[in-house]
């Protein structure tokens, strides 16, 4: 065997290693998820027998946030069971990015590869964008290591393909992942190389086309894009640590909803020994980063885009009215309020510093090496309670057969007519789901158009419901009048009433069979109570 195939095979080797370690921590990460049915959690809805719809590709009215990460689940669904594809792409996320973060270490020994896989695999980002159902998000995180290494080299011949193929996995998560990793590869990409203006060109090819199913969809909807100020404050980054905002923040925490911190994270001790890691990974990427070689001209573009990243999602939190006057400039700014997010290539400076940080301690004798391979556990003892489903906080449940005999009794109908969910709110908290928050999975489950209240609340902060049929029909829903003769009216068909989440309706409201005479009662179950507005 040539030197050169030996090369190879130890690579390969690494990278087995790294890949089977993603997935031992996938599955130490969900636990109870991966038994047989759906994780149901904030934004994470997958649900059984997904069809395409006009509401895969955006063309209901909403925004296409969902663009095509649905249209992707959907493709899988048809060949598998829906219930394992979400199994399989939330160990994808633990497996890529263990492997990507693994691959771009600049370092021969696997603890160092490892090191960096499982800090990049397993920290407050992936734990809080986990709880909060961002999996589409994390799809592009886990390739964004993937991403640096290929826009280094996006001028160079096959570089343009290359990049392409490291940023599908953002493609496929949609406009978040695609902000992100763009944003990366640009800065990357133009750092890396003299010929800058080529550089940025083919780089910014790669992103737009990539982001046309959504970016054409979103610039095309005839609302236009929603540019309401009051979200900045709604989804600016948080304290969760004793280091306020921006000291979370550079732990790769401070997202914006509280309910999704992993249970014990920040106390003191954790929050203070975490930060060592951190400042220590940090300091090594930037001694590490001048002595890297030629072969790794991405370290000066990573270590920039880390800074641009941590800016921007500081922004909501340092400077709320700038992000403002941006949003009203143009609501296409509006992909920055939820800035959390842009801290992602800072969790890949952190996870490559770690690495080289253990690569430096196992040149030593043999308790240096030791310490190195302890070393690859660290973020795991660091953040114990991502372990076993987040605590039990993320475990599968099944949809109640009741739902299912209302979808088949809605499909069986050839009359037209959009279906409405009733209490009036984005979110729902099922028996069935233990009261877990999910956003409402109707759109997704069932085949006809689905009216749901879109307008979300964040603490005491009302953000404004976004489809223009949700904004129509607002003031007849929460008036408390007769609803069967204007929703006929309005082209609605069926009312489906499930179990809200505690606090939904408000107290005196009128239930909604008092407010639906005339309507035929069809289905009428604890998990769900189906009416049919007769036609005209």
């Amino acid at each position: 065997m040539s030197g050169r195939t030996r090369l190879f095979a130890t690579e390969r080797t690494r990278l087995w290693a790294a890949a089977l370690t993603g997935l031992g921590l996938g599955v130490l990460a969900l636990g109870p998820g991966l038994a047989g049915g759906f994780v149901l959690s904030y934004d994470m809805v997958f649900v059984p027998d997904p069809v395409f719809s006009r509401f895969t590709f955006g063309l209901t009215g909403t925004v296409p946030r969902h663009v095509p990460s649905d249209a992707f689940v959907t493709a899988l669904s048809t060949l598998i069971p829906g219930d394992l594809v979400q199994k399989l792409v939330l160990l994808a996320v633990f497996v890529m990015a263990c492997t990507s973060a693994a691959a771009l270490v600049p370092s021969e020994r696997l603890p160092a590869r490892l090191a960096a896989g499982v800090c990049y695999a397993w920290n407050p980002f992936v734990a809080e964008r986990l709880l909060l159902g961002h999996w589409a998000l994390l799809l592009g995180y886990a390739a964004l290591p993937w991403v640096v290494g290929a826009a280094c080299v996006v001028t160079e011949r096959g570089g343009g393909w290359r990049l392409a193929r490291a940023l599908l996995p953002a493609a496929v998560g949609g406009f978040a992942a695609m902000a992100v990793s763009g944003l990366t590869a640009v800065i990357v990409a133009v750092t890396a190389t003299s010929a800058r203006a080529r550089a940025f060109g083919r780089t910014a090819v790669a992103v737009v086309v990539l982001s046309s199913p959504w970016l054409i969809t979103g610039l095309l909807r005839p609302s236009g894009l929603p540019a309401d100020r009051a979200a900045v404050e709604a989804f600016a980054a948080r304290a969760d640590t004793p280091f306020g905002t921006l000291g979370s923040l550079l732990l790769l925490g401070g997202g914006w909803n509280r309910e999704t911190v992993p249970t014990g994270y920040g106390m003191a001790l954790t929050a203070t020994a975490w930060l060592a890691v951190v400042a220590v990974a940090l300091v090594v990427y930037a001694l590490g980063r001048r002595s890297a070689g030629p072969g790794h001209r991405w370290t000066k573009g990573l270590g920039l885009a880390a800074v641009v990243g941590f800016a921007v999602a500081s922004l909501g939190a340092v400077a709320p009215a700038l992000l403002e006057r941006l949003i009203a400039a143009w609501p296409g700014f509006a992909v920055f309020r939820d800035g959390q997010q842009y801290v992602a290539p800072v969790a890949v400076v952190v996870a490559v510093g770690l690495g080289l940080g253990v690569d430096r301690i196992t040149r030593g004798d043999l308790a240096g090496r030791a310490m190195g391979v302890l070393a690859v556990l660290v973020p795991v003892a660091l953040l114990p309670s991502l372990a076993w489903g987040a605590g039990g906080r993320l475990h599968a449940v099944d949809y109640p057969r009741d739902w299912a005999r209302a979808r088949a009794i809605i499909e069986a109908d050839r009359a037209p007519g959009e279906v409405l969910v009733l209490p009036w709110a984005a979110h729902r908290g099922y028996r069935w789901n233990d009261r877990r928050r999910v956003l409402d999975p109707l759109p997704r489950y069932l085949h006809r158009e689905v009216i749901v209240n879109d307008a979300v609340t964040v603490g005491s902060v009302v953000i404004p419901a976004e489809d223009p049929r949700v904004r129509e029909l607002d003031p007849l829903i929460r008036s408390g009048a007769e609803l069967t003769g204007p929703l006929r009216a309005a082209g609605v068909r069926y009312v489906f009433v499930d179990d809200p989440f505690p606090g939904a309706t408000a107290p005196g409201t009128t239930a909604p069979r008092d407010r639906l005479a005339g309507a035929e009662l069809l289905l009428d179950r604890p998990d769900v109570t189906l009416f049919r507005i007769p036609r005209a």
